[in-house]
């Protein structure tokens, strides 16, 4: 019985986040055949400026969490080199796809 209120806080949260991303999408829709009915077309934004702005968030989160989870290297009982253990992913991942983002950014800009 004890496992069962997680389990369901876990599947709510899952389906209010899923459930306002469908709502996002379906207002989206909304909007396109608003302007459809209208005779216009809706403007494609610039995908280069929202890789830098995503990669930026994303490198800021990355490196949030790499500095907040260094200091666990300090309170670990294996010698780690420069106290850096398998802990330490859930920073670099995002900060490295952030910094791959901001990369690409930077190689696909048309001057």
């Amino acid at each position: 019985m004890n496992d069962i209120i997680p389990c369901l806080g876990v599947v709510g949260s899952l389906a209010i986040i899923f459930g306002f991303l469908a709502f996002l999408r379906y207002m989206n829709y909304k909007e396109t055949i608003a302007f459809a009915e209208k005779g216009l077309t809706k403007s494609e934004p610039n995908t280069n400026k929202r890789l830098l702005r995503w990669g930026i968030v994303i490198t800021a989160i990355g490196l949030a969490f790499t500095i907040g989870l260094y200091i666990i290297g300090f309170n670990s009982a294996d010698n780690y080199p420069l106290h850096l253990g398998p802990w330490m992913l859930g920073g670099f991942v995002p900060l490295f796809l952030g910094l791959g983002l901001v990369l690409l950014h930077y190689l696909t800009e048309k001057n």
